[in-house]
């Protein structure tokens, strides 16, 4: 779901089948972590908002094989890639895929019982636009499932000013395209705005070092640093940085995927309920919300 996005600058990780590898690469990294206690009842109807090449799709799909899933984004090129990807990983799938505008959905008031999105809010300009929208095709009482990262909760050793500035030109080139790569520390007043209730955000946390070599080559090489370096031509080009610095940077993140480094970054999951009435009290109850994921 990136069209206000695309209009002002487009969808800054590109469309490579570089990024749809690293987006899969992603969801297989994260499952665990960011998935964990998002289930969905049988037969019931789940919108998934901006399901891109299907990474996201497919851990849905097989984490609540009964559940009605209606997967929509906004390029027809994506949604090719997402029917092939979950085809091929979760052939029983129920998936019904649609080509929609996030701010103008085809569906009806109240037609879904939950709304999941993922990695989505970050490149949309208008964030309060889309969930006023996704919380008008939300039954009354339904949920929505946010989660999103933060750029600005990476840390690392060895600890790099080159590193920090590479990562700080993503920041740069997602906000000149219209999103915000800071937006997780958001979630919480984004969806309280626009009048969702109980709105629940816990920190799910990723640490790696050579203790965990998956996360430290399927995140921090395969994610996180992939990432950072598909935006080298446009620093470079926007005058954000020399190639000198740049390449000193990415080497210097590299370094923490070796032995003696260390990689740490967060994303935020926020759960919140469609209240049905712009009356309803908000619960302030933090209960085990309040502690880390990871």
């Amino acid at each position: 779901m990136r069209r206000r996005a695309v209009a002002e600058g487009g969808y800054v990780h590109g469309y490579s089948p570089v990024e749809a590898r690293r987006l899969n690469d992603q969801a297989d990294a994260l499952a665990a972590l960011l998935h964990a206690g998002t289930t969905y009842p049988a037969g019931s109807r789940v919108l998934e908002a901006g399901c891109g090449v299907g990474a996201q799709t497919a851990r849905l799909a097989s984490g609540s094989p009964r559940a009605q899933i209606t997967a929509v984004d906004v390029s027809e090129d994506s949604l090719a890639q997402a029917r092939a990807h979950v085809a091929a990983n979760v052939p029983e799938a129920r998936v019904q895929w649609r080509c929609a505008d996030l701010y103008e959905l085809p569906f009806s008031d109240g037609m879904f019982d939950h709304v999941f999105v993922c990695f989505v809010l970050e490149h949309l300009k208008d964030p309060e636009g889309a969930l006023e929208e996704l919380r008008r095709v939300l039954r009354p009482g339904g949920t929505v499932t946010v989660i999103e990262g933060d750029h600005g909760s990476a840390f690392f050793h060895p600890d790099s000013a080159y590193a920090r500035a590479a990562i700080d030109r993503q920041i740069q080139l997602q906000s000149a395209a219209g999103g915000n790569a800071l937006i997780g520390r958001r979630l919480e007043p984004l969806l309280s705005a626009v009048g969702f209730a109980d709105v629940a955000v816990r920190p799910c946390t990723v640490y790696a070092d050579r203790a965990r070599p998956g996360l430290v080559e399927g995140f921090t090489r395969n994610t996180f640093i992939a990432m950072v370096e598909a935006v080298r031509d446009n620093a470079l080009t926007a005058g954000l940085t020399t190639r000198t610095e740049w390449d000193r940077g990415i080497a210097d993140l590299y370094r923490t995927t070796e032995p003696g480094g260390t990689f740490h970054y967060t994303f935020f999951k926020a759960v919140a309920v469609n209240p049905g009435s712009p009356t309803h009290t908000r619960s302030t109850a933090s209960g085990p919300w309040a502690v880390s994921c990871g």
